[in-house]
């Protein structure tokens, strides 16, 4: 006999709020019932759950994680120790003692190291990032191998796509990624070595090297003058009417 969708809806909270009471009597900290925990999930005890997290599929949350509020995981292991602020990530294997969030976005395939740092803005997928590695914001890292110790910079792009096929960056332990780097796959950016700041990056870095790919700075005197003058008087207008 076929039941009514409220019998159905019924049904499922009534399996959800069982789920929520057995993780609270297995020493599963929450400050508040406005969590979603699928029943394949796995929480150590000791962990925090706060309000507006959904748990999905086969995902593990390893002991001492503070995760949310406001935070999806789907069939993705969170390492013990690590916090996972208002970010969503799917098929993927967090190191312990992680650091993500807020904003980030990890899709399938990406695996870290202890200690990683994926803050605001940033988006993973089918990379591995050894330890310690920072990317703190505003940041894409697909198909990509990435030592440890790394630091990116601000508004970074592994650039993994032509159109037609997908491609490998690989990035040595202990490189130091300048802002607005766009490393065009494939590429290499050996150990230790360094990309200044808004370069495109098309040829291998050697270890400990500096790779520069962009053109010298030429001004022009007067060009921009003429050229934004009723823009200029238009903003003092808009100043005067304050």
């Amino acid at each position: 006999m076929s039941i009514s969708a409220a019998e159905a809806f019924a049904a499922a909270q009534a399996r959800y709020a069982q789920t929520f009471e057995t993780h609270l009597a297995n020493g599963v900290n929450f400050i508040s019932r406005d969590v979603y925990i699928e029943p394949g999930v796995v929480i150590a005890p000791g962990a925090t759950i706060l309000p507006g997290t959904i748990l999905r599929g086969s995902t593990v949350i390893g002991a001492g994680c503070v995760v949310g509020p406001n935070s999806l995981l789907e069939n993705t292991t969170l390492g013990e120790g690590s916090t996972f602020n208002a970010s969503q990530a799917y098929d993927s294997q967090l190191g312990d003692h992680s650091k993500i969030g807020p904003y980030t976005h990890i899709r399938a395939g990406t695996v870290t190291g202890y200690g990683v740092h994926l803050g605001a803005y940033v988006e993973t997928k089918n990379s591995t990032m050894g330890d310690g590695t920072t990317v703190s914001h505003l940041t894409y890292i697909g198909d990509s191998d990435v030592g440890k110790g790394c630091n990116f910079g601000c508004g970074t792009v592994t650039s993994n796509y032509d159109g037609q096929g997908k491609y490998r960056c690989t990035i040595g332990d202990y490189a130091f990624i300048g802002c607005n780097t766009n490393l065009i796959a494939p590429v290499t950016v050996g150990d230790g070595a360094y990309t200044a700041a808004g370069s495109t990056i098309t040829d291998e870095v050697p270890a400990g090297a500096l790779g520069i790919a962009r053109t010298r700075q030429s001004n022009k005197e007067g060009w921009a003058e003429p050229r934004l003058a009723a823009y200029t008087e238009k903003q003092k207008k808009k100043m005067e009417q304050k």
